[in-house]
C-alpha cells in the first residue's frame, strides 16, 4: 500500500491527475498566447529551468494540476489585480531573475 491506498488506485490517481494538467496547461498556454502573441511569446521567453521539486511533482498525484493552478492564481492576484501586463508575467515565469 502506498499512502494508505492500493497500488493501481494509487497510479490511476497520478494518471489522471496528469490529464487533468495536461488540460488545464494546454487551456492556460492557449489563454497566454491568445493575450500576449505567438510571436511575442517566443521572442520574450528566457532559458529558465524548473526546479528539481516541480519535476518531482508528477509523482504525487494532482500536484502537477496544483502548480498549474498556482501559476494561475499568480496571474490574476500578483499580475493582472495590479495592472500588469501578460506580457509580464510571462518574462517572470521564464526569465531567471537575479
Amino acid at each position: 500500500m502506498i499512502a494508505g491506498m492500493y497500488e493501481q488506485d494509487f497510479i490511476a490517481y497520478i494518471i489522471f491527475g496528469l490529464i487533468l494538467n495536461f488540460a488545464f496547461s494546454i487551456m492556460f498556454g492557449i489563454y497566454l498566447s491568445k493575450n500576449i502573441g505567438m510571436k511575442e511569446m517566443i521572442e520574450s521567453k528566457g532559458d529558465k529551468e524548473q526546479s528539481i521539486l516541480i519535476s518531482l511533482s508528477l509523482f504525487i498525484p494532482f500536484a502537477k494540476m496544483l502548480i498549474t493552478l498556482f501559476r494561475v492564481a499568480v496571474l490574476q492576484v500578483y499580475f493582472l489585480n495590479k495592472g500588469h501586463s501578460h506580457k509580464e508575467f510571462w518574462v517572470y515565469m521564464t526569465n531567471n531573475h537575479n
